[in-house]
């Protein structure tokens, strides 16, 4: 079962600027507080914050190496080199790897793209496929969302004779491949103006230098934004500045005029294909890519986002969705055995971590299975697994932790590792393991806090039901795209009850939906669904009030739009918040 949440009220904006910004955009002061509470101060940058622009987008040739980059691009397209496109097997690895390879095949017919074997060649670039591409005849190879660390793998490429440029987005080492050019906004002598981009958004700069320089209309660029906001929003990576516009008018692109691959997930995804919002790219088209990757081959994922056909994206559709199901069916086993191993003590860790190992488990699900018992145990996670002789790992943190930081200090133990402050990828020698998990564990244990391990959600403001009027409401959709840097506001009401009409929900009555009434207000309710918490039924049923933070939602069902309040906790009256 979840911990018990705290509930962070987030600092007030100044009263002054609230009420200022309030009456200068005509808005409630609850949204002027959002605004300030996002360092938008003024009737400028509010304008700016609600009304997106392509023409804000930073100029590509700010990046270091763009210049080289767009021009060995182009060497290749007019002498008919042969291009390999070579991106990572996940969502982010293979929308990028989509991106660049369409984008290109209107110039050049010498192209074609790689990705690796999960389990034959693991992440990134691999020797496998510089032979691959050195017996093809390909002499360039652009890879996306990897590469910043394959400095002995550039070297072995240019013995072969292949150039390389590299499309990363992770933090690189003191010492960078000798590539033709490395984009990478992390670089430290790299002055581009906003460094949280994806994998596939460094491949879009890639293309809008190229579209620049050689003047390539814009359109040809706008229909990969599709492939874009799926990259943001499934890489988690900030939706603030130009992420920010990229995903909206990426989002804009998916609903009204998606590639053929992805109108097949929306469709098989059961989603509106007017409405898709980037909680539906998260939880349900994001995940049936990816299982492409986790369970067969990150490939089919490319030939379903760049298929030019009904037919071919049906294809392709249908055999993602069976990788998915499949993929949801062992994520389920392997969940229930690390859950029973942690609760009977045949944990790895003492403590501090959550570090679990079954050489039996399937390698392309661990990840989730290590995001699952953060939920549920809320510490740092390690879920091991074995593959190719290697103990080989998926890692979650809690917020505020640095788990690349404590995976890095042990890097004498590992054979490779990589990833981001919350998620990591490691492998090592069977032997290593248990001197990796002790120094986890005392690397952990002086640098975490109870703060760190006590799950909490963050609130922004305290709300009346009054308050939200349809006015209300369509002001607060406009700050969406909502993400990391931007998240989709928290609200909280007191003393709230159900008119009668509540109701357990769900194939296994696990869920509420619930017609709920402010006590100070009650003439005004709204419908309130709350997974997972079933637990209140009996207090709620019987009349009682709680108090209650949510996030107000449009909820979308057979045509038909209503306002609903997404329950993100509850407690009773007589709790102390």
């Amino acid at each position: 079962m979840v911990k018990e949440r705290k509930w962070i009220m987030k600092p007030a904006g100044d009263p002054e600027t609230v009420s200022r910004l309030s009456s200068e955009l005509g808005v409630d002061p609850v949204l002027a507080e959002l605004l300030v509470q996002r360092g938008i101060c003024t009737f400028e940058h509010a304008r700016e914050f609600f009304r997106p622009s392509l023409d804000r987008l930073h100029d590509p040739f700010l990046m270091k190496d763009m210049d080289e980059a767009v021009e060995r691009v182009r060497k290749a397209v007019e002498s008919g080199e042969k291009i390999l496109v070579y991106g990572d097997y996940d969502v982010d690895g293979t929308t990028a790897v989509s991106l660049v390879y369409s984008f290109f095949r209107r110039f050049t017919r010498n192209i074609d793209f790689y990705i690796p074997d999960r389990y034959d060649e693991g992440y990134g670039v691999s020797y496998k496929g510089i032979e691959w591409a050195a017996e093809n005849g390909f002499r360039l190879i652009i890879t996306l969302d990897c590469g910043i660390k394959a400095n002995e793998k550039v070297d072995f490429a240019a013995s072969k004779g292949i150039d390389v440029i590299i499309c990363d987005h992770h933090l690189p080492e003191d010492e960078l491949p000798k590539a033709v050019a490395v984009l990478d906004p992390k670089r430290e002598d790299c002055h581009y103006p906003f460094d949280d981009l994806s994998g596939c958004g460094v491949g879009f700069k890639l293309v809008h230098g190229y579209s620049l320089r050689y003047n390539v209309p814009f359109e040809h660029m706008y229909s990969l934004l599709d492939l874009l906001v799926v990259s943001i929003s499934s890489d988690l990576v900030s939706v603030t500045g130009e992420n920010r516009i990229l995903a909206h008018f990426g989002l804009k692109q998916l609903n009204e005029n998606p590639r053929k691959g992805l109108l097949a997930m929306i469709n098989l995804s059961s989603l509106d294909p007017s409405h898709v919002t980037m909680d539906d790219i998260v939880f349900k088209i994001g995940p049936r890519i990816n299982a492409a990757g986790r369970m067969e081959s990150g490939r089919v994922a490319v030939e379903l986002l760049t298929a030019e056909t009904d037919e071919m994206a049906a294809h392709y559709g249908e055999e993602i969705n069976r990788y998915n199901n499949e993929r949801k069916n062992i994520d389920r086993e392997i969940t229930q055995e690390a859950f029973e191993m942690v609760n009977s003590g045949r944990c790895l860790s003492r403590g501090n971590a959550t570090i679990v190992y079954n050489p039996s488990w399937h390698k392309g699900v661990v990840g989730i299975v290590a995001s699952r018992l953060v939920e549920a145990f809320y510490k740092p996670t390690v879920v091991f697994t074995k593959s190719n002789g290697l103990v080989t790992g998926s890692a979650r943190s809690v917020q505020g932790f640095d788990l690349y930081g404590a995976i890095e200090s042990c890097s004498d133990l590992l054979e490779n590792f990589g990833g981001h402050l919350y998620a990591a990828g490691l492998t090592l020698k069977e032997e290593n393991l248990p001197e990796f998990c002790r120094r986890m564990e005392a690397h952990i244990e002086g640098r975490i806090i109870p703060q760190m391990i006590t799950p909490s959600i963050d609130v922004d403001t305290k709300l009346n039901f009054q308050q939200i009027t349809p006015k209300f409401f369509r002001i607060l959709k406009q700050f969406q795209p909502f993400g990391p840097g931007n998240s989709a506001p928290v609200f909280l009401t007191e003393n709230v009850y159900d008119n009668g009409n509540g109701r357990k929900v769900g194939a296994d009555g696990g869920h509420l939906k619930l017609e709920l009434i402010q006590e100070s207000h009650p003439y005004h309710h709204i419908s309130a669904i709350a997974f997972n918490m079933s637990e209140f039924f009996g207090h709620i049923k019987s009349g009682n009030a709680v108090d209650i933070c949510y996030q107000i939602v449009e909820n979308y069902y057979r045509g038909v739009s209503n306002t609903q309040l997404r329950v993100r906790d509850m407690r009773l009256r007589d709790e102390v918040i």
